[in-house]
C-alpha cells in the first residue's frame, strides 16, 4: 500500500504527549503540509499560528477549557499548538480551514508525531481575549477560529481506531 494512504488511513488522535517542543523543521513541514490544503476557488484563506511557548499554550488552553465551562487541560498536555484561522470572505471557507487541519494532522502521524482537533477556536478568537491576543500577534483579517491543532512526541502508542461499518454507499 502506498505510504501516504497507510499513514490516512491508520491515522489516530494522540492524547498523551511528552513534554519537549516539536524541532522547527517539523513544524515547518506541517505548516507546508496545511498551506497546501485544498481550498474553494484557490483563494487559500487559512491563517495558521504556531504557538510554542509554554505560557501562551497554558493560557490557550485555559481559554478553551472556559469556552467548554470546565477545568482541566483540553490540550491533554500538547507541547505544541498551531491554531488555524480562516478569512471568512468565501462560502467555503470552513470547509477551506478543515482540509487544512486534517492535512497537518495526517502529516504529523506520517512523520511519527503525535497529533489531534481540538475544536471551540471559533469562540476563544471571537472573544475579547481572542480578539487581543490575535491583534497582539499581528494577525490581522476577518476571521473565524476552526481548530486547534496540538502536536507533540507521542507519549502512547497510536493505533488505528476501529471504523463503523455501513458507511459507504455504491451507485452503479
Amino acid at each position: 500500500m502506498n505510504e501516504a494512504v497507510k499513514a490516512i488511513i491508520e491515522r489516530s488522535s494522540c492524547n498523551q504527549f511528552k513534554p519537549e517542543h516539536l524541532k522547527k523543521e517539523e513544524i515547518d513541514l506541517i505548516v507546508k503540509a496545511g498551506l497546501a490544503a485544498p481550498s474553494g476557488m484557490n483563494r487559500q484563506p487559512q491563517r495558521f499560528v504556531v504557538v510554542q511557548n509554554p505560557e501562551v499554550v497554558k493560557k490557550l488552553s485555559a481559554m478553551n477549557a472556559a469556552v467548554m465551562g470546565r477545568d482541566g487541560d483540553p490540550f491533554y498536555g500538547a507541547p505544541d499548538v498551531i491554531i488555524v484561522l480562516v478569512e471568512k470572505s468565501s462560502s467555503t471557507y470552513v470547509q477551506d480551514g478543515s482540509l487544512a487541519l486534517g492535512n497537518m494532522l495526517n502529516a504529523a502521524y506520517a512523520m511519527g508525531l503525535g497529533g489531534r482537533w481540538i475544536n471551540r477556536a471559533k469562540e476563544m478568537f471571537e472573544s475579547a481575549e481572542g480578539k487581543a491576543l490575535l491583534k497582539e500577534w499581528g494577525v490581522e483579517g476577518d476571521l473565524e477560529g476552526i481548530g486547534c491543532c496540538i502536536l507533540g512526541y507521542p507519549d502512547m502508542t497510536l493505533e488505528p481506531k476501529e471504523k463503523i461499518p455501513g458507511r459507504v454507499y455504491y451507485v452503479d
